[in-house]
């Protein structure tokens, strides 16, 4: 994949249910059906043909028709909409995914930047789009939980590789998902860590939350999400 066709699906498959239900497909050597997805990883068929047909917009998965009953002719049925994992390599893995992530939008960076453009403004600008590639996907999902901006905001850093403890409304990181990146490149990967998290906020639709830093904070990360003023 090209490097902005990879992020966006390094961003889909940082949902769990599309990464289990992409794992299966992949383990299964065949086309699998909504039905059977939606059995394997216990959730809706409709949710589950939502996810596919996500990743099949992308390129992660192929799509096929076939009757499942193996007959044919007037009466046979419709058929079904089946799924395949598409030839393509992708080096993903839950929740190690951040460091392939953070090379991504670096690479990506590097490709894009303009001749006046420095490179941390260039890594900032894609950073702030995966950021909200990402706060998309998991808006979807986390919206229809009852609760507070600020427990979104943490449910969806929770599943980024971050370890969120809610205080007083503000939210502190208490872990850098890019700490062996940040200890050779600090200025770039916290300039980095801070623009995917205000693209995260913003496409989370958590208004009331904005990411601050980034600042040194030991032993935590440099950034940390507090309430917006005014």
């Amino acid at each position: 994949m090209q490097n902005a066709q990879e992020v966006a699906a390094i961003s889909l498959l940082l949902d769990p249910v599309r990464w289990r239900l992409y794992q299966y497909i992949r383990s299964s050597g065949g086309a699998v059906g909504r039905d059977e997805a939606a059995r394997v990883v216990d959730v809706s068929r409709n949710l589950a043909a939502f996810h596919l047909d996500r990743m099949a917009a992308i390129g992660l998965l192929t799509v096929e028709y076939r009757r499942l009953t193996g007959r044919s002719g007037r009466g046979a049925g419709r058929p079904a909409k089946l799924y395949r994992a598409a030839d393509r390599h992708l080096v993903v893995s839950v929740p190690a995914t951040r460091y392939t992530l953070a090379s991504t939008i670096l690479a990506t960076a590097l490709e894009r930047k303009t001749a006046d453009e420095r490179p941390d403004e260039a890594a900032r600008r894609v950073a702030v789009e995966v950021g909200a590639n990402l706060g998309g996907g998991l808006r979807e999902r986390l919206e229809r939980r009852d609760g507070s901006q600020s427990a979104m905001a943490s449910a969806a850093l929770e599943e980024l590789g971050y370890e969120p403890e809610r205080k007083d409304g503000d939210i502190e990181l208490r872990n850098c998902p890019f700490h062996e990146l940040a200890v050779t490149h600090r200025a770039l990967t916290c300039s980095m860590n801070h623009a995917l998290l205000a693209g995260l906020l913003e496409a989370l639709g958590t208004d009331e939350l904005r990411a601050e830093g980034p600042q040194e904070r030991p032993g935590q990360c440099c950034v940390r999400i507090g309430r917006a003023s005014g």
